[in-house]
């Protein structure tokens, strides 16, 4: 009877419980690895809540960390968080997948949905060649991405350290993850030393851009390459959002800091410092300037851009772009009061908009119920814990450093943050309700005031 009822449980298992789930499974795997002696660079076994906070990170491709990476991981340590990033910034599903097309094994309908709801495709036609770009693409990119980091990485650290620095960084820096190996000349510095270097600001940038704006995206600029026109919406919508998001923040910044941070750097510096700042808040995590010494206004404008995030089927997180566009138009629609919401010649669906609201709100509600326990259980600075429950929903990884200052159970809060953040709020809200058909008797409408 027992054997009846877990067969009929694994059948019922959703697409997205199944997602959840599986990077559960990930996250915890990580962790008992993590804990191992020798996964340790002094030798002694870590705290499990430690390994399980660096193990989410790592897997939610969020970059907050409780000890420096390379002061505290030996390369066994370093070689696990490496491969859950990579694991966590393509997903599971697009790994298994490209996994049995290479042993040539059928690949189902169920296993077609799945990699459909884990990349965010919008039909399931295709996914397996779509699983075999995104494998191949992200070959290219973090392999150039790697030999260009390492010109500048071998001569400074010697070949073989080079070698991995370059590596590790360009797979960091693709998956979004902000895990960095500059510990080992100050600890918790990121690229700070690096701020007006162009070869690896453009390089790490570049690769930000190239994982944050979304693999089905990767799809129709292979398919269409410069014609604009052919493009499809979400596509139209992704590009034009992102420059504006890149350059437009990067403008905000120079304003925001030209008489405070940027003062004493040269003009390149100040250029690539503004630019890297945009960039990096939206899910990557690195920096190149001292997060803590921000003005308020930046730390604003971080926190709003990590809110925002990359795109959708992407390796980054936040809200998404395309979520960010529909509200802006609904409220644009409202207030002119035209019927429908129209962008680049297309009406979206009012689904959209019933998701994209939904989004918006879990995500606030998530970011400002984390800030309020965690301003419950220790006195920390508002404006700093406001700033890492954001980073952590996130899957961002800026901190203004109070990650190795947080409570156990402040610790386990930012945990959860990005664990939903990576999955997705409303997947993690998903994931713990069955889906209802619609009812055919349906209460009677009443008319409210909004507003």
């Amino acid at each position: 009877m027992n054997e009846k009822k877990l067969i009929h449980a694994r059948r019922h298992v959703s697409q997205t419980q199944f997602i959840a789930y599986g990077f559960f499974c990930v996250i915890i795997t990580g962790t008992l690895l993590l804990m191992l002696p020798f996964a340790s660079r002094d030798g002694q076994s870590e705290p499990f809540l430690n390994c399980l906070f660096t193990a989410t990170s790592a897997s939610c491709v969020t970059g907050l960390v409780v000890a420096d990476t390379w002061s505290q991981w030996s390369l066994f340590g370093q070689l696990v968080i490496l491969t859950m990033i990579q694991i966590g910034g393509l997903g599971f599903i697009t790994v298994g997948v490209f996994i049995s097309i290479v042993l040539r094994r059928k690949i189902g309908l169920k296993e077609r949905g799945l990699m459909m709801e884990s990349v965010n495709t919008l039909q399931i036609g295709g996914v397996v060649r779509l699983a075999k770009k995104i494998i191949i693409g992200t070959c290219i990119f973090e392999g150039t991405g790697a030999v260009l980091l390492a010109i500048r990485f071998i001569p400074q650290f010697g070949f073989f350290r080079g070698l991995f620095y370059g590596i590790f960084h360009s797979i960091s820096a693709f998956c979004n993850a902000g895990f960095d190996l500059m510990g080992g000349q100050a600890p918790y510095s990121s690229f700070v030393a690096y701020y007006d270097d162009w070869l690896v600001n453009l390089v790490i940038m570049s690769l930000i851009i190239i994982g944050g704006i979304g693999f089905i995206v990767w799809d129709d600029l292979s398919r269409n390459k410069l014609h604009f026109r052919k493009y499809m919406l979400q596509t139209k919508i992704v590009l034009v959002t992102t420059a504006i998001l890149v350059f437009g923040g990067g403008l905000l910044f120079y304003l925001l800091e030209r008489n405070h941070l940027l003062v004493g750097m040269n003009t390149s510096g100040k250029i690539l410092t503004s630019l890297f700042s945009s960039v990096t808040a939206r899910t990557a995590g690195f920096n190149t300037t001292d997060t803590a010494a921000l003005t308020d206004g930046s730390k604003l404008l971080t926190i709003i851009l990590m809110f925002i995030g990359g795109s959708p089927g992407s390796t980054a997180g936040g809200i998404k772009t395309t979520t960010l566009v529909v509200l802006l138009l609904c409220v644009h629609s409202n207030i002119k009061q035209t019927y429908g919401i129209n962008i680049f010649g297309r009406r979206l669906e009012n689904d959209a908009v019933k998701r994209a609201g939904t989004i918006l709100t879990i995500n606030l509600l998530l970011a400002v119920t984390a800030s309020l326990a965690i301003m419950a259980i220790q006195p920390l600075g508002f404006s700093d814990i406001l700033f890492e429950t954001f980073s952590a929903i996130g899957t961002v990884g800026m901190t203004t450093g109070i990650t190795r200052a947080l409570h156990p159970v402040s610790r386990c809060i930012i945990i959860l943050l990005m664990y939903c953040g990576r999955i997705g709020s409303l997947s993690f809200a998903l994931a713990f309700v069955q889906s209802k058909r619609k009812p055919h008797v349906q209460q009677p409408a009443e008319a409210i005031n909004i507003g």
